[in-house]
């Protein structure tokens, strides 16, 4: 639990209010984070603070797919439920369309309140398009869970194979989780009737010393509250810039601002999925820029262990921005998304040590080497490029 005497140098003062002033959103001090790494130390944190629930229970995800730990968290949601706990479950109704439907039918009939997030329909083509891609848990509005874990067996273990999804999540507690909790329930009462909560019970006072700042962005036909984020940290970035995604597709106006960074002297570096990618139409859209941000002196490393799902940005030492969003059109531009900025040192130095563990395997791309790829390739990344609003 990252909980370290508070960080208040000079430049952790300007990072903040830089921050502030760019989205409008203020940071909250007085909270704790637990940095949670892959399923065999995800999972049962996460079960462990549904079942310890004695008020309530809010969950939305986006992936809720079938296997063990689908049955698993379907069976002690259910239990809360029974045991009079308010328990509201929010599935994406794209995300979450391979589950298991004798799950939903044991959380309904348990008294699970279940929700759909816009169901798809020919009709509304637009709409079914724009979908939410928020992991939030909150348990008794105390106890806070964000990152990019989905519900399903692959996400379990550690990540030793290509069985086993690597991916990080966050348990957070304090004034923040306000913020995670807005979040559900902004896509909670889209889904279905308004349920007012204004007169919540009030939050645990947790005494923590990390500054956060909550960030959600909801669709739209230009760019989110996330997008200006992203487009922050690189602007603020004064020595180093680590950016850990899933899908990484930038636009133009990103490459250009990340090569405008690796002139001003911040080191640049950018790992994301190699070879085990669940998209390999987004991996070649993003594949289109690597030549430009190679030559520019940014470094990109491709995982090669599993299927890297992981969403971290690190600015210099203290920042560390952690959600649910990649850097794709998808999250930057469409899809509803939650993200925390958190102001630490001792949490930013935690998770440049894991990013470092996860480049001992990985690929690091080289420009020449790029230069002469195929041209079957470039073809492909040509066309992907074409199709890059969808990815």
């Amino acid at each position: 639990m990252t909980n370290s005497a508070p960080t208040t140098s000079s430049k952790t003062v300007d990072h903040r209010a830089q921050l502030e002033l760019a989205l409008g959103q203020p940071f909250v001090d007085g909270n704790t984070i637990n940095d949670l790494q892959n399923g065999d130390e995800i999972f049962p944190v996460m079960l462990d603070a549904i079942r310890a629930a004695r008020v309530c229970v809010d969950f939305m995800t986006f992936v809720y797919w079938q296997g063990s730990i689908a049955k698993e968290f379907a069976t002690a949601l259910s239990n809360r439920a029974r045991a009079g706990v308010t328990v509201r479950v929010l599935l994406d109704a794209y995300g979450a369309r391979r589950i298991n439907n004798e799950l939903v039918s044991e959380m309904e009939a348990a008294g699970v309140e279940l929700r759909w997030f816009r169901p798809l329909s020919t009709w509304r083509i637009w709409r079914s398009d724009k979908r939410t891609h928020r992991k939030v848990l909150v348990c008794d509005h105390r106890i806070g869970f964000i990152g990019g874990v989905g519900i399903a067996d692959e996400w379990r273990g550690q990540a030793r194979d290509a069985s086993e999804w690597r991916d990080c999540h966050f348990e957070i507690q304090g004034q923040a989780v306000r913020g995670l909790r807005a979040a559900f329930l902004d896509n909670w009462n889209e889904a279905g009737d308004w349920t007012n909560d204004l007169a919540c019970q009030a939050f645990d006072v947790v005494d923590g010393n990390v500054p956060m700042q909550v960030v959600r962005a909801s669709t739209t036909i230009g760019w989110t509250d996330i997008a200006t984020l992203v487009r922050t940290l690189i602007q603020i970035a004064e020595r180093r810039l680590i950016v850990v995604t899933a899908y990484f597709a930038p636009d133009e106006k990103m490459v250009k601002m990340i090569c405008e960074a690796v002139k001003r002297g911040v080191d640049v570096d950018v790992l994301t999925a190699g070879k085990h990618t669940d998209s390999r139409l987004s991996q070649l859209a993003g594949q289109r820029h690597y030549a430009a941000l190679l030559e520019c002196g940014v470094t990109i490393r491709q995982y090669q262990r599993t299927m890297l799902h992981s969403k971290l940005i690190l600015v210099d030492d203290d920042v560390c921005c952690l959600g649910s969003a990649n850097i794709n059109h998808r999250s930057l531009s469409k899809d509803e998304e939650c993200c925390v900025v958190a102001l630490s040192t001792d949490l930013n130095a935690t998770l440049t040590a894991d990013y470092e563990r996860d480049c001992e395997h990985a690929k690091t791309l080289n420009l020449c080497d790029w230069q002469v790829r195929s041209w079957w390739q470039c073809q492909q990344e040509r066309l992907a490029g074409l199709l890059v609003e969808q990815l």
